[in-house]
């Protein structure tokens, strides 16, 4: 009995010992779960944060677009294709070629990586006091040597002119020296503007950055506006608000960087030019600099050969660029920067099946966007031009000069979108070599074809060799993709080429009723206002060209409308 009582209680406090195990186990679990699903919440909180960041950002910068078409609009108004608008367009490429080889390649390449390092061990007080270091000392250094490099400028500004701006015209040459000199302290404040947005931008703040722009060209606008009437010509007009619009990018993001606490003040310059940090973002920006310089150097000797061509050819070479830098702004650079992290996570992952299906599926989305709106833009550029330019200063003659430039470049507009889809695939396998030595290859076609073609073609001779060197810039970035043996290459390229091929022959069925009725349409709308007229015939034919378009397309079950259209319905 005694025996039995004992195997009770003993099996009694072995279910109590069990049960008390379970009500652990059961807190565990729950302090676990309660763990999972915090972490989890975080994640989905970044992960809407991040695309409400690329959302807003996006829509800053289509905004900032669309402003960039208005100055150009404001531009062709006050300046047309006359020889003030050539030296206006010559004057502020010097400064702005500075600035795209220093500041912006500085801040993406080097600060700001270096700074999110900072960033990492700033929960000491030692640690942030050596970020705050590393900021001082890249202030004072970034505003040193743009100031040195502004001062020189300056002096040697008129030499500058000569070698680069041949003209018979001592007068326009002295204009374009004046125009120069008062925008060269350009690169200084938007040198500081571009440092203050690395700061925001590693700090993951990107609204004030990505609404500077649209100060920067509303102020130019503004500006030529309110000075013209003032000034000797609009050109000092639009230069004075080229600087005073630079000056309001940095002293916008001032407040936002002081609200974080990044006070950036000066420190002495032989200390700023031994700051481990400096030291570090010279040693990442100067491999860099040869294919940035290539680019460049390409870009100025194109802006030589326009000048050189006859007045009025590199203003409108410029303002046939702005719209082609519309359509690419808002489709290609949003397409590339919303599949970058997506390639990035499947290499990581090692699934290039999938990497070549999305890359594949991509460059078939900008085949699906460009191919159709570079048929229709061909047939009706000159309706286009003259809607947007068409002015008292832009007459038909610089309708006619513009369109020129923009048949051409407009030819290039699918391998110019496509090489900004291609670029990624690399970056995802941190591979930047390939797609610079891709594009120095690329821009050393266009000096040369460029160069047999502008006595000929003028400037669309200029435009159709940066359509021919993006197709040669294209082909490399294929050859060079070929050396990843885990990619098909072969099979996005074979795929690429036949969708097309395929969009090339709908587009062209499309534009059937517009080279045999285009005409008839045309006089309908003959009322001598261009709104009406060029507005009219654009949405007649904007509508008949899309509606055949996208009938094809329905016909043959093209499975890319497939997958936008299950995209829209979600």
């Amino acid at each position: 009995m005694i025996l039995q009582l004992q195997k009770i209680s003993f099996f009694l406090c072995v279910a109590k010992l069990r049960e008390k195990e379970k009500s652990i186990f059961s807190r565990i679990e729950k302090k676990r779960h309660k763990k999972y699903c915090f972490f989890m919440k975080q994640a989905e909180k970044k992960q809407k944060s991040l695309l409400s960041s690329g959302i807003s950002l996006s829509l800053l910068t289509l905004l900032s677009r669309i402003l960039g078409l208005v100055r150009e609009q404001t531009k062709a108004i006050f300046l047309g294709t006359s020889a003030y608008a050539d030296a206006f367009a010559f004057a502020f490429m010097i400064p702005n070629l500075c600035r795209r080889l220093f500041a912006e390649n500085a801040v993406s390449v080097a600060f700001i990586p270096t700074f999110k390092k900072y960033l990492d061990s700033a929960d000491t007080d030692e640690g942030k006091a050596q970020a705050r270091d590393f900021v001082r000392a890249m202030f004072t250094v970034v505003s040193f040597l743009t100031s040195v490099v502004v001062i020189v400028g300056m002096i040697a500004t008129p030499l500058i002119v000569r070698i680069l701006y041949k003209s018979a015209d001592k007068a326009l040459l002295a204009e374009t020296s004046y125009l120069t000199r008062i925008m060269f302290p350009y690169l200084v404040v938007i040198s500081i503007a571009a440092l203050f947005q690395g700061i925001l931008n590693a700090l993951k703040i990107f609204s004030p950055s990505g609404f500077t722009p649209i100060l920067f060209n509303s102020i130019v606008i503004l500006s030529t506006y309110i000075l013209a009437p003032h000034t000797a010509n609009p050109a000092r007009a639009m230069s004075i608000g080229v600087l005073l619009g630079g000056i309001v990018q940095a002293l916008f993001q001032l407040p936002f960087v002081l609200k974080q606490g990044w006070f950036c003040g000066v420190s002495g310059i032989k200390a700023a030019f031994k700051n481990e940090g400096v030291k570090k973002v010279v040693s990442l920006i100067v491999p860099t600099l040869i294919g940035m310089a290539a680019y460049q150097l390409n870009d100025l000797v194109s802006s030589a050969l326009a000048g050189r061509a006859g007045t009025g050819v590199l203003s409108s070479i410029q303002y046939s660029l702005r719209l082609q830098e519309l359509i690419l702004g808002v489709f290609a650079v949003s397409i590339g920067t919303i599949i970058l992290p997506d390639l990035a996570g499947l290499a990581k992952k090692e699934s290039w099946d999938e990497f070549s299906k999305m890359l594949s599926t991509a460059i078939k989305i900008i085949a699906l966007i460009t191919i159709p709106i570079s048929f229709y833009s061909f047939l009706t550029g000159r309706n286009i031009i003259s809607l947007v330019y068409k002015s008292r200063r832009f007459d038909a003659q610089s309708v006619s000069l513009t369109l020129e430039a923009f048949r051409f470049h407009i030819v290039g507009l699918f391998f110019i979108a496509a090489n900004r889809i291609i670029a990624p695939a690399f970056y995802a396998q941190g591979n930047t070599k390939s797609p610079t030595l891709a594009g120095i290859f690329g821009f050393a076609s266009n000096i040369l074809i460029a160069l047999s073609l502008v006595n000929s073609m003028r400037g669309g001779g200029i435009a159709l060799a940066l359509s021919l060197a993006s197709f040669v810039n294209t082909i490399f970035l294929f050859v060079f993709l070929r050396k990843s043996r885990d990619i098909d290459v072969g099979a996005v390229v074979r795929s690429t080429v036949l969708y097309a091929v395929k969009m090339c022959a709908l587009s062209a069925l499309a534009s059937l009723p517009l080279i045999f009725f285009g005409s008839k349409i045309a006089a309908i709308f003959h009322s001598g206002n261009r709104l009406i007229d060029d507005g009219g015939y654009l949405a007649i034919t904007a509508l008949i060209f899309g509606a055949i378009g996208i009938a094809s397309l329905f016909a043959t079950k093209d499975p890319i409308l497939k997958m936008i259209v299950k995209k829209v319905k979600r």
